[in-house]
């Protein structure tokens, strides 16, 4: 990474980060995933379902793939405008981070408002796209105050800690919209509330450095991969991992519905999303810190895609109530281990100290398209090539190759 000392906003961070910071921290990502999971776990196939359309799993891909590809062009446009915004009120220069999370999630609550009034699949579309655009701008101010604040040797802690919200969003967003309302309308209502209460106290009581007289160069999308490979391999690992859970997590209402045969899919998969969010709890700021303590990474990337791979696995051979409780809790305890520790060698390998927001912008394109990849890879698989036992099978191996791709970081132990 280029180190940058004309600024404090660019400069490479050395106090390690207060509890406070990243419990705000923590808060913030709560309710940017929250608004992101729930919708698409279970809002959105509920809605969908209750349109009464034929093919529901296709216009299921159809909605969260365009939501996903309005993600790969906002994350990183997003990303470099935060790096080269200076705003100024009265004469004073403020940070250039907040004002676009603030953004993201005013736009967000908005489009969440639009999503619980929406009459047919044309809204519905519409809203999750454009809710995207500010989810994915909140993102990427968001994933970047760790290489803006924290010091390399609290990294993996840190990731740990802002990696949990990935699963207890889903769980919390859940339990409001099955537990204390039965309907997607008011389940985005609420969702959308939490969204602004849990962002604010981030936006209004961390500091928010300013460029000041730091020279920045106008933003450019051309990476140089051969000049910046580890950056490249992060970028793979990345993808290939998200890909896997993309593929692992989209369809499991459905899943439960039709291949298990739950008489309650809808309560199955809230106890799936608790155990699944136990086992992530359990390792993700486990392995972290045990990462920052070891002075190594990949070893616990490599080791959470064996874990995932084996849960998938387990769903593909035995897709059964009892093994897909077993099967949640390891997929998990994989996915928290790899959220906090891959987070960390993200950000140890940025190629500039300028460009963190859109570099990790580049990042989140991964799991962006991921997104948008997993639907179209997905349908066909359940609907003519197999079903669910080779949709699970898929996962395995796209979750392992991606850890195994860690490997070629040279950059990081």
């Amino acid at each position: 990474m280029t180190v940058t000392h004309g600024a404090p906003a660019l400069a490479e961070p050395v106090v390690p980060v207060r509890r406070l910071w990243i419990g705000l921290l923590f808060a913030a990502n709560l309710g940017l995933w929250m608004a992101y999971y729930t919708p698409l776990q279970v809002l959105l196939p509920e809605q969908i379902e209750d349109l009464g359309v034929a093919h529901k799993e296709i216009w299921l891909g159809v909605v969260t793939g365009i939501g996903a590809i309005v993600a790969v062009v906002v994350n990183p446009v997003a990303g470099a405008l935060s790096d080269r915004t200076r705003p100024r009120l009265f004469g004073r220069e403020y940070g250039r981070r907040h004002i676009w999370t603030a953004s993201g999630a005013l736009l967000a609550f908005i489009c969440l408002l639009v999503l619980a009034v929406a009459p047919n699949l044309f809204w519905i579309t519409v809203a999750w796209a454009v809710a995207n655009v500010g989810i994915n701008i909140m993102l990427a101010t968001l994933t970047s105050a760790v290489p803006d604040r924290v010091p390399v040797d609290q990294r993996g802690l840190v990731s740990g800690w802002i990696g949990m919200p990935v699963a207890l969003g889903l769980v919390l967003g859940a339990i409001l919209v099955t537990a204390v309302v039965t309907t997607p309308s008011p389940g985005y209502l609420i969702i959308a509330i939490g969204l602004l209460l849990l962002v604010a106290p981030f936006v209004l009581r961390t500091p928010d450095d300013p460029l000041g007289d730091a020279v920045v160069k106008k933003a450019s999308f051309r990476l140089d991969l051969r000049g910046n490979p580890d950056f490249a391999w992060a970028w793979v690992t990345r993808f290939l991992v998200m890909l896997g859970n993309a593929l692992g997590t989209l369809y499991l209402l459905y899943f439960l519905t039709d291949a298990v045969k739950l008489d309650d899919p809808e309560g199955g998969l809230l106890s799936m999303i608790l155990l699944y969010t136990v086992g992530m709890i359990g390792t993700a700021m486990l392995g972290g810190w045990l990462s920052d303590r070891a002075g190594k990474r990949k070893v616990f990337v490599v080791w959470s895609g064996v874990i995932i791979a084996v849960a998938a696995m387990l769903l593909a051979l035995w897709p059964t109530w009892p093994v897909a409780l077993v099967a949640s809790v390891l997929f998990g305890a994989g996915f928290g281990v790899y959220l906090a520790v891959d987070t960390a060698v993200v950000t140890q390998v940025l190629p500039a100290a300028t460009d963190r927001a859109k570099d990790i912008g580049v990042i989140n394109i991964a799991p962006s398209v991921s997104q948008a990849l997993g639907p179209v890879l997905a349908a066909p698989v359940v609907a003519y090539l197999g079903g669910y036992p080779t949709l699970f099978a898929l996962t395995a191996v796209t979750s392992l190759a991606g850890a195994l791709a860690v490997l070629k970081i040279r950059s990081v132990a």
